[in-house]
Formats: structure tokens, sequence, C-alpha cells
């Protein structure tokens, strides 16, 4: 049986049918949408009446020449209905490009900014298993190509509808051989037409993916030019991509070649029936069957008809192609959020800073078991250190109290409160992380220390910036709190990276304080500086500390020393070395301040 689809309460509700999720934002655009297809259905219905206008002038000017009457005169209605008729034409084409001028990017931007807020409610296993630039690339091509698709409905397909419509009545009236002949090649070319060009929804698909792949593998290398540069990996690099970008060009000619089938088949079949109406038409004439002006219209509205059939052949390629685009990008983002909050969750409260976890068990997947029936209390205000290989569990520990990934078993309860039916907002927001590699927006450091709390005044944000120790070096800065980060904050070093995170949870100001070993990778002096800020911003808070290191941690209240998903260690830095047990042999054999990989090391 399947999994249900659960989606957060607060996602937009966005379908993973590429046509129901199209109809979703047109829907939300419809009063805008009536009025271009209002205009559209005007200009398309003047264009095919400009050949009756021409025909009723051709027969006006052979009745003048017939009757020696003047030309002007006799032609005087005629000439009036086709300036009225091009005049028609620009009214309603400039009418509906004003529409569309106000309409068009703000359903854009509403695409992309429900894909994207659809796209932050899911997990962290999610975003690790995606390239950020894959994902961004997909919410610019599902957009892009939900407009071209509109636009394909409503400039190409509908306007075809009203122009065979009006053609073939007054063809009707004029010659009914012709005009079911033309009804007939319509009905089967359009329908051709749509059977073929639907197959290279699946071919689009293939290549949307490939191509959103060979930009997440650019994002990445990009991001990451300092190590091809340092291990001279460039022509590496270069050779990598190509492997990809081979791969997108195999699934482009894929599709593009189908589609010039395709079109073989297509202009071929218009120009056999294009000379075929027009011979046709010729023959009736010759047999007194129609007037010159009959002729001359019979063969304009065949030949609109036919090109307009024929722009509809390209038009359904290019339909189904974005309809594949969105199809894989709706396939990518519209998955079921894998952590939601339950209905009618409350915030969370804390008063005090308990964690705790009973009986708690994990794995990330069948067969990786990290926590069976865990259980450990962490005491309001205590400073708790965790230690272990790489491995053992600590970081697993630290992302379920973030609640980044749900226990299959147990509770998990921050002041006697299960985290699980809290929301989950409130529990980050009573929660400071400072990782040992914080990530930076590309926004100044003014924005990036105000990330804390947004409300926070200037001064509030230079007070914190001081007691984090990196207010010196902000205003070294060329533009000091204007100074944009660089992505990621390349611009800064890690130090400076580290203080600006400090001073971000010091605004923050969480009753609960996770740190991954914040300092382990700076040298001394910088160490110093950043303790300081840290030893501030732990005062009053209760303190998890990831540890590389154990002499950073030796002087927490109480030190959780973690072996294979277990707790084997529970005591202070000298109750644990006094015990002579796992603790103090890590202890004893660290090298250069750090543990090793394992025992055996």
């Amino acid at each position: 049986m399947d999994a249900p689809f659960t989606i957060a309460d607060d996602a937009p509700p966005l379908s993973r049918s590429p046509w129901r999720f199209v109809l979703h934002f047109y829907l939300k655009a419809r009063t805008a949408l009536i009025a271009i297809f209002f205009f559209e259905a005007g200009q398309a219905a003047c264009t095919i009446l400009l050949p009756y206008a021409v025909k009723e002038i051709i027969d006006a000017v052979t009745l003048a020449n017939d009757t020696g009457a003047s030309v002007f005169a006799t032609a005087q209605n005629a000439l009036i209905l086709f300036a009225l008729l091009n005049l028609g034409i620009v009214l309603f084409s400039r009418a509906s490009g004003a529409v569309l001028v106000m309409t068009g990017p703000r359903l854009r931007a509403d695409i992309r900014k429900s894909l994207f807020s659809y796209l932050q409610h899911h997990s962290h296993r999610y975003f690790v298993s995606h390239f950020a630039g894959s994902l961004a690339n997909r919410i610019a091509e599902v957009s892009m190509s939900s407009m071209h698709a509109l636009w394909a409905i409503t400039f190409d397909f509908y306007p075809l509808i009203i122009k065979s419509t009006v053609a073939l009545i007054i063809l009707f009236t004029t010659s009914p051989q012709l005009a079911l002949v033309l009804t007939v090649w319509l009905a089967i070319y359009v329908y051709a037409s749509y059977v073929l060009a639907k197959r290279c929804r699946v071919y689009a698909k293939d290549f949307a993916e490939a191509r959103s792949l060979v930009t997440g593998k650019i994002v990445d290398s990009v991001t990451n030019v300092m190590n091809a540069k340092m291990f001279a990996r460039r022509r590496f690099e270069e050779d990598y991509l190509t492997d990809y970008l081979n791969h997108e060009v195999n699934h482009a000619l894929r599709t593009f070649w189908y589609m010039e089938k395709l079109r073989w088949f297509q202009f071929s079949a218009a120009m056999v029936l294009m000379l075929a109406m027009v011979g046709y038409a010729l023959k009736i004439w010759s047999d007194g069957g129609m007037s010159v002006g009959d002729f001359s219209m019979v063969a304009g509205l065949a030949i609109m008809l036919i090109e307009a059939a024929r722009g509809l052949s390209r038009s359904f390629l290019e339909f189904f192609e974005y309809i594949g685009n969105i199809s894989d990008g709706v396939s990518t983002f519209i998955q079921p959020h894998e952590i939601v909050d339950k209905p009618g969750a409350d915030a969370l409260r804390v008063t005090r800073g308990e964690i705790a976890f009973h009986d708690v068990s994990f794995a990330y997947k069948e067969g990786l078991q990290v926590f069976d029936h865990l259980t450990v209390t962490i005491e309001p205000g205590q400073q708790v250190g965790l230690v272990g290989f790489s491995g053992s569990g600590k970081s697993t520990f630290v992302n379920l109290i973030l609640r980044l990934f749900e226990p299959q078993a147990g509770v998990i309860a921050i002041d006697g409160q299960d985290i699980l039916t809290v929301t989950q907002d409130s529990l980050r927001e009573n929660v400071s992380m400072i990782p040992q590699d914080p990530m930076l927006f590309h926004r100044s450091l003014m924005e990036n220390i105000r990330y804390g709390r947004l409300e926070a005044s200037d001064d509030e944000v230079i007070e914190a910036a001081q007691k984090a120790h990196a207010h010196d070096f902000i205003l070294q800065t060329e533009q000091g709190y204007a100074s944009l980060v660089g992505e990621r904050g390349v611009k800064l070093s890690g130090g400076q990276r580290q203080r600006i995170a400090i001073a971000r949870a010091i605004l923050k100001n969480a009753p609960i304080l996770i740190l991954d070993e914040a300092t382990s990778a700076l040298d001394s002096v910088t160490e110093k500086q950043i303790q300081q800020g840290l030893d501030f911003l732990m005062q009053g808070k209760t303190v998890v500390v990831v540890a590389h290191r154990l002499s950073t941690i030796s002087h927490m209240d109480r030190i959780l020393v973690f072996d294979s998903g277990n707790i084997v260690e529970d005591g202070s830095h000298a109750e644990l070395l006094q015990q002579g047990g796992h603790y103090a042999r890590l202890w004893n054999m660290q090298a250069g301040g750090f543990l090793p990989e394992s025992i055996e090391t």
C-alpha cells in the first residue's frame, strides 16, 4: 500500500500532474486570461475575414470594370470593411499584449514563489540528495515552460480554432466541396500532429532532466573551484563535465531528430493540400462555379488555414516539450514532505531547557541502525560534550534534537514536550546551532548577523558583533557592516565566519545552544578570541557540544561518550579519566589534539 502523500499545512497545494499544476496557476489569473482570450478571438476573426474583404474588393473592381462605374464608389463598402478589419487586428492584438504585460511577469513570479515555498518544506535528507544548482534550474525551467505552454494555448491553439470555424463557415457558403475537403484534412492533420507530438513529451522530460543535471554539475564545480585549483584538476573538471554534456547532447539529438521527422510529415501534408485546394478552386472557377473574388477568397483562406495548421504542428511539438520540462520539475519538487507539523501543533515553550531522549530508536534507512532504545536526559542549564569516533552517533544525536530527522520509535522531549507535537519553527527558534563551518548568505554582514533576529535594530546587531569579537574586523572591511560576504561567505576567513555565526547566535539568544566544535579548525589566537565570544554565548543556556578535540570540552559539566550508537560512558572529565575506560583511552591516544578515526588508529 502506498504511503500517504503528506505535505506541510502551509505549503502551497501543488499537483504532481503537469496538467493540473499549470491549471492551478492559470485559474488564479483567469480574469486576465479571459480578457486575453476575448481579444485573441477578435484578432483571429478579423484576420481570417481579410480574404473575404479582399474578395469583395475584387468583385467590386470587376463590376466597375464591366459597367464603367467608379471603382471607389463601387468598392467603398468593401474598402471600409478592409480598413476596419485591419484596425481591429491592431486594436485587439495590442489590447491582448497590454493584458499580457500586466499578467505574465506576475504569473511567472507566482509559480517560482510557490515552487520555492514548497521546496523549503522538504527535509534535510531531500536537500543532501539533490544538487542545489539543479533545483534552482528546475524552478526557472518550470516557471518559464508554464508560461510558454500558456502562450501556445492562447496564441496558437485557440486562434486556430477561431480561424478554422469562421473560415469553414465562409467556405461552406461559397464551395461546400472545398469546405468539406478542408474540414476532413484539418481534422486528420491536427489529430495526427497531436498524437505524434505527444510522444515528444517523454523525450523532452529526459532532455530537461539531463539539462538540469549539467547545471547542477557546473554549480558544484564552480562552488569547489578552489579544490580544482589546489589539486591542479582544471582539465579533469572539464573532462568530468564533458561526460555529462555528452549525455545531454544525446538526449537533445533524440528530441530534435524526432521533431524533424514529424515536421517532414507536416510540411509535406500541408504542401499537398495547398496545391490540391488551389487546383480544385481553379477548376471550379474555370467551370463558372465561382467568381474571381470567390477564387481569391478560397485560395487566401486555404493558404492562411494551412499555414496556421503547419504552425500548429510546431506549436504542438514545443507545447509537449514544455509539458515535459514541467513534468520533470514537478516530479522532482512535488514529493511528500518527510517531516511535517502535526495538525494543531503547539509552539514549543522552553522554560528550563531540559532535553530528554526516552527509548529512542533511529535508522537512516533499513539496515543502518544508529540508535536502539537510547535513553538519556540533559538537565536544564547543563553544558554537555559529545565524544566518540566518526560515525558513533554524535551528529545524529544533534540532528534528532533539531528534528532534521525523526526517530522511528521513542520520544525526544524538551521541557517535557514531545518535539514531534510542536511546530518545527518554534523548536528551531529555541535552538541556536553553530556548525564547524558556518554557511553565510551572499548578503551584507549586517543582514547575516540580523538573521538571528530579524526585528533587531542596527545597534543590537553591532552590540552582538562586539560580544562575538567581530566588530573590529567588520569595520576594517571596505563597506563595514554593508559589505557583502560572497557566496557562502567565501570573502571571509574561517575565523571571521565563525565570529559572524556566534554574533548571530548571540542576537538570537535561544535557550538551547548546539556547537559542532566551532573552533577545531582555527589557529590558537583566533580560537582564543572566538572562545571568549562562546563563553559569553553559553551563559545561562543548555549547551550541547560535539567535540573533535577533547581539550575543548574538559571543562564541561558532563561528557557523553558515544560508541556505535550507544552512550558507553557518562560523567565529568575528571570522573571519566578516573574510571580509566573508553574516554580515558581516547584522552591518552589523541594525536595533535584530535581524535583518531578508530580505536585501532
